[in-house]
């Protein structure tokens, strides 16, 4: 069995080895989608195909859209080659669940796939010009919405795109503010863009990005004024805020054997230059929440049909910052962090270690206080099935190596504003923190690639790993050094933590605990065990 157009005619083949088939007509809602696209989507990776696009196909087929999803690459390019073109855009999501059970979905809503190179750039004017458009979404990751370099400074890429204008853009919100723009001179009609990526106020973020172009391309004179208005008229170009939430690890092998003795060849997943993680089909866990603003001004396909919450901002901000700033990804990236240094491999298996078990519930509960409750999901609730169900879950391959990816762009919302909220409150409360700024230590002990038995390791890919290693560089656990001073410029960086920490009251803390981790072999686990007592 290959995964493709033509076999999958074969439905009782499929069928008999367990497969969940798409009951929609693909054929017509390609043509559709090429004709009258509705739905265009940046960023191929995992959690596409595992969330939003398995939503259109949800609705597809339930016959509420009869439309397919049109996607988009703009950052590594040989993911549309191995993982859609190779398929006919075809993907397998293979659903995870805690009592060992998997579902394996055909997911056929996705109809073309673009690279945002020069050619496909031409392609993707097309579809932005599209009247009928009415969602652009985006799952590019925390950093593909920063304009600046480690250093502060606008990026070489992001600079060179507002000096030449939105003609041959090269960065990737360069390339979406000329999409923007190209719709803005085709007619300017509504759309709304969508950002599900978990960054805090995602939707500003965004906003804000597109508008950095808009602001410069219009003051040196590379289009009219009316350009900006259109980016700044919510009821023309609206950025919703939203919230996402299913952990989509990189494909494991074991699933590839699974699916492998169901008779699909080709099972294997492949790593680009770039260092992602592909296949034929993407592995998640059950459990799924998306949340977003109702701010859809050319109107929007029918998402409560297939689970969505659509709901107010307010709403949405609460429910983001629950997951974001408390219940489950600060947990996640404790857990990384010191998955990393004690050599796991599997997040289940940390789960089992009842020194880290205390610290994800230690980091929940520090945030807890500061938490506003949504109203449409309890924090406590949403917290007892991280800890108890989703993070221990066997069958779900996740490696804290993956979640270590990018940490330095995650800090500042998953513990700064956790920070932020117990200053405004009440200063004095920030004295009670204890696993946060163990968190904080534990991440600048991890950029020394040395684990707690005094092995080196590979630290996961960050935008920022070359300038923050040679900050540290020389520190070798078991040798004492003026830390204070060695961390003091880290600890101090905003853009990094989200909050100056020496000003917050926190550096003093983060400081002890590190150097209580570099006292030698073993010095991470008794540092974690004794203040986590």
């Amino acid at each position: 069995m290959r995964l493709c157009d033509k076999e999958l005619q074969n439905k009782e083949q499929w069928e008999a080895e367990g497969f969940l088939l798409p009951r929609l007509d693909r054929v017509s809602a390609r043509e559709k989608a090429c004709r009258e696209p509705v739905w265009l989507h940046l960023g191929a990776g995992n959690i596409f195909r595992a969330y939003p696009a398995v939503i259109q196909q949800r609705l597809l087929n339930y016959g509420f859209q009869d439309t397919g999803i049109i996607v988009a690459e703009g950052y590594d390019y040989e993911i549309i080659d191995a993982a859609y073109t190779a398929y006919d855009n075809l993907s397998i999501c293979v659903t995870l669940k805690t009592g060992g059970n998997i579902d394996k979905t055909i997911v056929a809503s996705i109809v073309e796939s673009i690279k945002m190179d020069s050619n496909g750039f031409k392609r993707l004017k097309d579809v932005i010009s599209a009247a009928s458009l009415q969602i652009l979404s985006l799952t590019i990751t925390e950093k593909g919405y920063n304009l600046v370099s480690g250093d502060g400074l606008i990026a070489p890429d992001v600079d060179a795109d507002c000096i030449s204008g939105p003609f041959s853009p090269i960065s990737y919100m360069g390339k979406l503010a000329a999409l923007c723009h190209h719709r803005y001179v085709n007619g300017a009609a509504p759309l709304a863009l969508v950002s599900m990526d978990n960054c805090s106020h995602n939707g500003y973020r965004l906003y804000e990005a597109i508008r950095h172009f808009a602001v410069e391309w219009v003051n040196r004179g590379f289009t009219d004024s009316g350009f900006l208005d259109y980016v700044d008229d919510p009821d023309r170009l609206a950025f919703p805020w939203s919230m996402i939430d299913k952990i989509t690890p990189r494909p494991d092998n074991k699933v590839a054997a699974i699916l492998s003795e169901s008779g699909l060849e080709d099972a294997a997943g492949t790593v680009t230059s770039k260092n992602t993680f592909i296949a034929p089909f993407v592995n998640a866990e059950e459990s799924e929440y998306l949340v977003i603003e109702d701010a859809f001004p050319n109107g929007r396909p029918q998402l409560e049909k297939a689970g969505v919450i659509i709901t107010s901002r307010e709403t949405v901000e609460k429910t983001e910052k629950m997951k974001v700033c408390t219940c489950l990804n600060p947990l996640h990236t404790g857990l990384a962090v010191f998955g990393c240094l004690l050599a796991y491999e599997r997040i289940c298996d940390e789960m089992k270690d009842t020194t880290l078990q205390k610290l994800v519930r230690h980091i929940a509960d520090e945030g807890l206080p500061v938490v506003v409750d949504p109203g449409i999901i309890s924090p406590e609730e949403f917290i007892d099935t991280v800890i108890n169900i989703r993070l221990p879950n066997p069958y779900m391959p996740d490696t804290p190596q993956r979640i270590a990816t990018d940490t330095s762009q995650k800090l500042s919302i998953r513990f700064g504003e956790t920070i932020k909220a117990y200053i405004k409150g009440d200063s004095r409360r920030i004295e009670s923190l204890r696993a946060i700024p163990l968190v904080q230590a534990g991440w600048c002990r991890y950029l020394l690639g040395i684990d707690d038995n005094g092995n080196t390791f590979e630290l996961s890919p960050d935008p920022l790993l070359g300038d923050l290693t040679a900050m540290l560089s020389g520190l070798v656990p078991g040798v004492n050094a003026d830390y204070m001073k060695i961390l003091l410029p880290l600890l101090s960086n905003e853009a990094i933590f989200g909050i100056d920490l020496v000003e917050a009251g926190v550096a003093e803390r983060v400081t002890k605990y590190f150097e209580m981790m570099m006292t030698g072999s073993g010095a991470v686990r008794k540092t974690l065990e004794k203040v986590l007592a």
